[in-house]
């Protein structure tokens, strides 16, 4: 027993979901169109299923679900209801659907999950480009190419880390997000207001290239003025997508761009520490660190640390901090300078 009427003829191979305006006892429901696929998509890969099975899996009530099936039927989507003890609704064999009640945010962010480095997790990394082929191959062919190239210009977890080391997640304004995500995908320039480490606050203009997201940080790849610039978005205070076009390639590797100004970015002046520390302190430490680039345990209970500072100054000053609890072990030069520095306020209170 079919439960709508009106409907196109059943050799019809595919109708499309769409978010349905339905007239039901004199009130327009207008239906949730995630919810609406999410039924569709149920009955497809499990067959027939009970009103009351239904409204457990999509957390809702029967009354709803009764409501949605009227929509869907309504709507050309071929539901029947079969009557008696195992009866329940099922679609009719060989329908498709086409997942028009994805957005593209939703499959953008599908199609960028699956372009990240965790794909390879559990060894299920063939598995899930398979899922985001056909993802992609469900959406409507308008939105194919736009969110394909879009997902391009994201890099999530790449196997080099400017940081190297792991942090809790840094906060981003989402009217900052929203921008910088905008320029990026829609090739345009972005204004910039940016607090550099240590400097003042200032307006910036770049060319974006891409966003890339590492250890919970999350970056952006620009141009400014044609050289290179890497902007930690935590540090933006405010953006601007500007109406002009961005100066950029039509194309991008952002896995290589990232690792050559990470490259970069170690080779820069950066000193080399050796230093041994207290494990209670070892996150202290890593605060300080421009880099971590080894750690392995100490014979004697701590923790073996090769890491990277501004230069020798910055080096100095951080391992102060940290009193007994961690020791330089290497450049001598930095020993014997926090021996002078010891030695000297040992005097001054001897």
């Amino acid at each position: 027993m079919y439960t709508g009427g009106n409907l196109p003829p059943w050799n019809r191979a595919s109708h499309p979901i769409t978010t349905p305006s339905v007239r039901y006892s004199g009130t327009v429901f207008r239906m949730r169109a995630d919810r609406l696929v999410s039924l569709v998509l149920l009955l497809r890969q499990r067959g027939r299923m009970t009103a009351e099975t239904l409204a457990g899996e999509l957390e809702v009530s029967t009354r709803t679900v009764l409501r949605d099936i009227e929509a869907l039927s309504a709507a050309g989507v071929p539901v029947y209801a079969e009557r008696g003890r195992h009866g329940g609704f099922a679609l009719l064999p060989g329908f498709r659907t086409e997942l028009t009640g994805l957005n593209h945010d939703e499959a953008l962010a599908l199609i960028t999950a699956g372009s990240g480095r965790g794909e390879q997790a559990f060894g299920l990394g063939s598995a899930l480009a398979s899922a985001m082929r056909k993802v992609v191959n469900a959406l409507p062919e308008s939105a194919q190419s736009t969110v394909g190239d879009a997902a391009g210009r994201f890099l999530v977890e790449p196997e080099t880390d400017l940081l190297s080391r792991r942090h809790t997640a840094e906060a981003v304004p989402e009217a900052v997000m929203h921008e910088v995500r905008r320029a990026v995908l829609a090739g345009r320039r972005l204004r910039l207001h940016y607090a550099a480490a240590g400097a003042a606050p200032e307006w910036r203009t770049v060319d974006p290239l891409g966003l890339v997201t590492v250890r919970d940080r999350a970056y952006l790849l620009a141009t400014r003025s044609g050289a290179d610039r890497t902007y930690r978005l935590s540090r933006c205070l405010a953006a601007e997508a500007l109406p002009e076009p961005a100066e950029r390639p039509d194309r991008v590797d952002l896995d290589r761009i990232w690792q050559e100004r990470c490259a970069r970015f170690l080779a820069d002046g950066h000193l080399t520490v050796q230093v041994s520390v207290d494990p209670k302190r070892r996150d202290d430490l890593l605060q300080s660190a421009v880099a971590v680039r080894a750690e392995a345990p100490g014979p004697d209970g701590r923790v073996r640390l090769e890491v990277t500072y501004q230069d020798a100054e910055h080096a100095e000053w951080a391992l102060w901090q940290l009193g007994d609890d961690a020791e330089a072990l290497a450049p001598q030069s930095l020993r014997a300078a926090l021996h002078a520095r010891a030695a000297a306020l040992a005097d001054r209170y001897r």
